[in-house]
């Protein structure tokens, strides 16, 4: 047990949630030799909602973190991005660069949250499974030094007490929420739903985004939506297929997303099985808090990380790569706060973690609300996959500056164009 440790705390920092940014912070933490329970309202294994498939960006946080992402432990690897705008097909191989690896990899989050959570406690961190955090425990001054919790089936009603929390609770921010931190409504929302299937596209070797979704519910009135179908191959037969839109459609409140599934996947070739007699398990939905929806991203104790501080990327609906990167800033933040007294000093540690996120990703967020903003206008949506797709020079800038993969410093110009352009536009806070 660490000295710094308060003899009424029950731990140095308490992470919430083992999802992707839990368990990334939890093991860089433990790893530093901090003293970290992780608290998981569920039971290993468990679903999530999710396309299952990173990018190369996401891949260079697993390969950070010392997870083996070869093909022989279990991971399924795509070399290119497949995209479909109405006749038009483009296959972009995902680029070299020295920041991350030219491949994505797939794989269900059901083994995959589990992977990193035994990670995490391989490094030391004390995971505690079907524990429901219901809010934040604050002192008279309104620090967070704590939260309350539910635990196990008989649902017992008790409180961890720790100097540091970590709010990595997913969409629902429960904790924050509790501590008044409340969701930018005027930053985009997304919604995706998902659903497996047996298919004989299981193996192959790309990734696929449809970026034409048409709501066909009113067959005298079809309505383009802002967003993309994808197909994740997972190599054991089956597939990840769901669509993804954004909240800055007219129609986003008044869409039902699984009908639309079904018609979209009803449009799709026979032979690539999306039936309903291929189907296994139910469609899955869930929200995609993006562009920095929920901040500040640290208050009195409290550190927002991933989802729960809407770090979804309003590209591409992409949020573990956003997730384990914020993660892994906010364990050096932690640490190095944690080696001060408590009180000023201790603070100016903390408050790098919200200003190290702006730097990261703040610039590139404000480009992509903008962007989320101007497609969620059908007549912009047609003219960009209709026309834009097809002018040639403008595909690795599309490509790139979607997928979040390029490099700021030592890349080609296309590189050096994304990273000038998110420097220039005000970081979000």
């Amino acid at each position: 047990m660490s000295t710094r440790r308060h003899p009424d705390d029950d731990a140095e920092v308490i992470v919430v949630g083992a999802g992707p940014a839990g368990s990334t912070a939890a093991t860089y933490l433990a790893r530093a030799g901090v003293d970290v329970l992780l608290l998981e309202k569920s039971q290993f294994p468990r679903e999530k909602v999710c396309g299952d498939g990173l990018t190369p960006r996401g891949v260079k946080q697993l390969v950070d973190l010392g997870i083996d992402t070869s093909e022989e432990a279990g991971w399924v690897h795509n070399n290119a991005l497949r995209i479909i705008a109405g006749d038009l097909v483009l296959h972009l191989p995902w680029p070299e660069l020295s920041s991350m690896p030219p491949y994505g990899v797939s794989r269900t989050r059901q083994d995959f949250d589990e992977l990193l959570a035994k990670t995490a406690e391989r490094a030391g961190a004390r995971l505690q499974q079907n524990t429901t955090v219901l809010g934040a425990v604050t002192s008279p001054t309104g620090r967070v030094v704590g939260v309350r919790a539910k635990i196990g089936p008989s649902r017992t009603e008790v409180t961890y007490k720790a100097p540091l929390v970590l709010a990595c609770d997913g969409v629902s921010a429960r904790l924050a929420l509790s501590v008044g931190i409340d969701k930018i409504d005027s930053r985009p929302m997304g919604v995706a739903v998902r659903r497996y299937y047996a298919s004989p596209r299981s193996k192959d070797d790309f990734i696929e985004g449809h970026l034409e979704l048409w709501d066909r519910s009113d067959p005298a009135n079809p309505k383009l939506l802002p967003g993309y179908g994808w197909v994740f191959p997972l190599g054991d037969g089956t597939v990840n297929v769901g669509l993804g839109t954004l909240s800055t459609s007219p129609s986003f409140r008044n869409t039902d997303y699984r009908a639309l599934l079904r018609q979209w996947l009803d449009s799709t070739p026979e032979e690539w099985g999306f039936r309903e007699e291929n189907a296994l398990g139910k469609v899955g939905g869930a929200g995609l808090p993006m562009g920095f929806n929920r901040t500040p991203h640290y208050r009195d104790g409290l550190l927002l990380i991933g989802d729960a501080g809407g770090m979804v990327s309003p590209f591409n609906g992409e949020g573990i790569a956003a997730a384990m990167e914020s993660a892994r800033i906010a364990a050096e933040c932690v640490v190095q706060a944690l080696a001060r007294r408590p009180g000023l000093s201790r603070e100016k540690a903390l408050e790098a973690y919200p200003a190290a996120i702006r730097d990261v990703l703040g610039g590139y967020y404000r480009l992509g609300n903008i962007f989320a903003k101007v497609i969620g206008r059908p007549r912009i949506m047609r003219l960009a996959t209709r026309y834009g797709l097809r002018v040639n020079a403008l595909l690795p800038l599309v490509h790139k500056g979607l997928s979040g993969c390029f490099d700021p410093r030592d890349g080609d110009v296309v590189d050096r164009m994304i990273s000038v352009a998110s420097r220039l536009a005000p970081a979000l806070r």
